[in-house]
């Protein structure tokens, strides 16, 4: 016990000890964490003269690299570029393509429907009915192409997709003929399978053309003389085309017999 007398003394003095350990206590615990924060900057030093890191960049599909060949090699003869909506109408993408409700042809698209009128676009051939809706054709011919995703509701293997890639061509103009169209295919096939690559038009049918070819190239694996890849033909189909049809001509308000054009889809 301490006297009352003494008390203020002892106090004063408790109070002096316990400032000179809180002030080493303190000395301690900044000199501690000085000590820690040297250590880690010492780990972590970061040598500012070295050279920096490079990165690393992707590359373009094959497929986008196509298109954009493609693009610029259309361009390069005067064609416009178009690219319209995936979510397509029936109008567009059937009935101004003279495939009404009820055509038979329409069996050969398994189309993935949204409702009764919109759907997935089974081909990128509504881009070409809105442009010839809208074309002016006293400022010259129409000249266009339209690359984009297209869906189909096939059973994907190694040779189909339910979505794939397709560009379609198309040129309307007076006087135009089947051999402004077979000179076309021929520069498009050699510019993208090679100038050494040989072509022929079979007849075919689509609703849209007539009248209406298919495509095929030599073979670039057997040069012709047949093998698994060409399936023995010696050929290989590559897109198909025609005559543009004068109901399609019509249903855009173009005077067919006036105008004429040719189409084709890679």
């Amino acid at each position: 016990d301490i006297a009352p007398e003494n008390r203020p003394k002892v106090g004063q003095e408790v109070n002096q000890v316990r400032d000179i350990l809180q002030k080493q206590l303190d000395e301690a615990k900044d000199h501690f964490l000085q000590a820690v924060i040297a250590k880690k900057l010492e780990e972590e030093k970061i040598d500012v003269t070295l050279p920096g890191r490079e990165g690393h960049l992707g590359s373009k599909h094959p497929i986008n690299i196509i298109l954009d060949d493609l693009e610029s090699y259309f361009i390069g003869m005067g064609y416009e570029v178009v690219q319209g909506p995936e979510i397509e109408t029936d109008h567009y993408c059937f009935e101004m393509m003279n495939l009404p409700k009820d055509h038979p042809a329409r069996d050969m698209q398994a189309t993935f429907y949204i409702d009764e009128e919109d759907l997935l676009r089974t081909q990128t051939s509504g881009d070409q009915a809105r442009v010839l809706e809208k074309h002016d054709f006293s400022k010259g011919p129409l000249k266009m192409v339209g690359p984009g995703k297209v869906y189909r509701r096939d059973d994907d293997d190694a040779t189909h997709s339910h979505q794939f890639q397709q560009m379609e061509g198309l040129v309307v103009d007076k006087n135009v003929t089947m051999s402004d169209l077979k000179g076309t295919l021929e520069m498009i096939a050699k510019h993208v399978f090679g100038q050494d690559r040989k072509t022929r038009l079979r007849p075919s049918y689509f609703p849209f053309t007539e009248p209406s070819v298919e495509m095929d190239v030599s073979c670039f694996n057997c040069n012709g003389k047949g093998c698994p890849i060409c399936k023995y033909t010696g050929w290989i189909e590559v897109l198909g085309a025609g005559m543009v049809h004068p109901n399609v001509l019509e249903n855009a308000g173009v005077d067919s017999t006036v105008y004429g054009g040719f189409a084709f889809g890679l």
